[in-house]
């Protein structure tokens, strides 16, 4: 007992001779840092499940939105937003390998028109492209592959860069910068990876999606346009097809352009867009053009910008500056038609194949329109000169003879009024004007008969194509008629003489004349042609040089003809042109 109580006391002397504060102090330290610990990863799983949930939601709201911009633009913040970064981009990759589009989140509009252009891929950024596997820097400035920043640019120093791979394609890379954490970390990489691959989901279902739409929106063009190649009435279907296409297409200039009957040049029928108006009517060489080519495969072209054009000139460039272009034959039954351009400015987004087959498949309606608008054409045409042929049949059978009667009952009035020798001369001259009716109606038949009256390519034609040339000059058409059986007898060479000399005839009047009417008479006799072209201007004027005119009595001379000018009481200028016949 003694030894035992004493012992007690040894010891209870022993530890009354420590400090009290000691007592106890080694497990509550520990104690603290196992709270302090647990505290710690507590924080630390509550960011990691926040991380998580943003993860979580960021991949709902990408996955949620089909369009293919608006997930885009998503992809980019939400990037930004798992990684806890300042600014995130996305950079689509281009068929040659650059960037075609760079969405950006972080930097206000100000801060990015202050920048300038967008970056096209080169330094850091293209090395992605090249190798597209992740790239995790702590400072942008200490790799090599960094080619800096241009001016106005805000700093940045930490760097994660991953591949969004849709289909085993490289559909793009995302690009962050400036971790709120200092550097980024395996865990943001493996975030941000974890993003990426949602991402390219979203991407392939939006794709799919905005190519059912725009072949959907194909589709119902066609049947609108199949729909009003049946009417007889409303928009020109060759209009549709270019307004449907630049509306489809997103383009800035769309345009259907048709071979020329020669088949050397484009004539472009209708255009839609910037500065149609300019390239409405215009025609084109078809040799050395990107038609051509279309034409001669008689397949659609894909460029990306008119540089990858391998020496062949769009014909729209022009006008706009191009970039990506679609160049589509309208293939007809027999022949090509034409050609259907579809162009977007330079630095816009390239056409994807998919638009390129359903714009062909497209543009077989253009062509369709194109053949029905011809055939109708050659309908109207033939029931027009059917027409034409009646009319000038019944005036050659009824009116012409009628006139006839008239003119022979008037010249037997002439003979019994001999006697009386102002009303003799009075009736040879009504008799003379009913010659001159009967000539211009003769001149009325054959035009209203055209190709019908079976001698298309005589002198009578040539002279009446003149006389139509030259309508907008004169400010009216000329009156013209024939006497004499001129096509079978003025041939040749001779021909050609009266067509130049009515052509510089008329000319002289349209410049000179300032005349209100203007006659051409081509009469051919048994021995000379004589041609008389009057107008009731203002004369000629002595003190200007008409070299046109000495052309005519170098003409006339020349045949050993004669060529006068004479100037009627009633006022005006008369042209007579006479050269015999051989």
């Amino acid at each position: 007992m003694t030894g035992a109580g004493t012992s007690t006391v040894s010891r209870m002397s022993e530890g009354a001779d420590r400090p009290p504060a000691a007592v106890g102090l080694t497990p509550l330290l520990r104690l603290d840092e196992l709270i302090d610990r647990l505290i710690d990863h507590a924080q630390d799983v509550r960011r990691a499940e926040d991380r998580l949930r943003a993860l979580l939601e960021a991949t709902d709201l990408i996955t949620s939105d089909l369009s293919l911009e608006n997930v885009l633009v998503h992809i980019a913040e939400a990037a930004r937003t798992v990684a806890d970064a300042r600014y995130a981009a996305l950079g689509v990759i281009a068929a040659d390998g650059g960037l075609e589009r760079f969405i950006h989140s972080g930097i206000d509009d100000e801060v990015a028109r202050a920048i300038g252009p967008l970056p096209q891929g080169k330094g850091l950024l293209g090395a992605l492209i090249r190798d597209p596997r992740p790239i995790r820097l702590e400072n942008l400035a200490d790799d090599p592959r960094s080619v800096g920043f241009p001016p106005n640019h805000p700093p940045m120093r930490s760097f994660l860069g991953v591949p969004v791979v849709v289909r085993d394609e490289v559909f793009g890379n995302l690009y962050l910068t400036e971790s709120r954490n200092g550097a980024f970390s395996e865990e943001d990489e493996s975030l941000v990876a974890s993003l990426a691959r949602a991402a390219a989901t979203a991407i392939s279902n939006a794709r799919l999606y905005q190519e059912a739409r725009v072949k959907q929106r194909w589709l119902s063009a066609s049947v609108d346009i199949g729909s009003q190649l049946l009417a007889s009435e409303g928009e020109d279907p060759l209009r549709m097809v270019a307004r449907y296409a630049s509306d489809i297409a997103d383009a800035d200039l769309a345009s259907v352009g048709v071979i020329t009957a020669d088949g050397q040049d484009i004539f472009v029928e209708v255009a839609i867009g910037e500065r149609a108006d300019e390239l409405i009517g215009q025609r084109f060489p078809l040799e050395g053009s990107l038609a051509r080519r279309a034409v001669t495969t008689r397949s659609p072209l894909l460029i990306r910008s008119p540089d990858d054009a391998a020496g062949d000139v769009p014909v729209m460039t022009t006008l706009i500056e191009a970039g990506p272009i679609m160049v589509i034959p309208l293939l007809g039954t027999e022949k090509v038609h034409g050609v259907l351009n579809i162009v977007r400015r330079r630095g816009s987004a390239t056409f994807a194949p998919s638009d390129l087959d359903m714009a062909a498949g497209f543009a077989n309606q253009a062509s369709v329109a194109i053949e029905i608008a011809a055939s109708r054409s050659d309908q109207q045409r033939i029931a027009l000169l059917e027409d034409r042929d009646r009319i000038a049949r019944d005036l050659h059978d009824h009116v012409i003879q009628q006139l006839f009667a008239i003119g022979l009952n008037l010249q037997g009035l002439a003979v019994l009024a001999a006697d009386d020798s102002r009303l003799a001369t009075a009736l040879r001259g009504r008799v003379e004007d009913l010659d001159r009716t009967i000539r211009q109606i003769r001149t009325s038949i054959f035009a209203l008969r055209g190709p019908l009256a079976g001698s298309a390519g005589g002198l009578r034609s040539a002279v009446l194509a003149v006389a139509e040339e030259l309508r907008p000059a004169l400010g009216r058409p000329a009156g013209v008629t024939f006497d004499g059986p001129v096509d079978s007898l003025v041939v040749d060479t001779l021909a050609d003489d009266v067509i130049a000399c009515v052509r510089e005839g008329l000319t002289n009047v349209a410049r000179h004349a300032d005349a209100r009417h203007v006659q051409v008479d081509v009469a051919a006799d048994a021995t000379h042609v004589t041609v008389r072209i009057a107008d009731d201007g203002r004369g000629i004027d002595d003190r200007a040089t008409h070299s046109g005119l000495s052309n005519l009595r170098a003409r006339a001379e020349h045949r050993g003809g004669t060529f006068e000018i004479q100037v009627p009481a009633a006022g005006g200028t008369e042209l007579i042109w006479r050269v015999p016949l051989s």
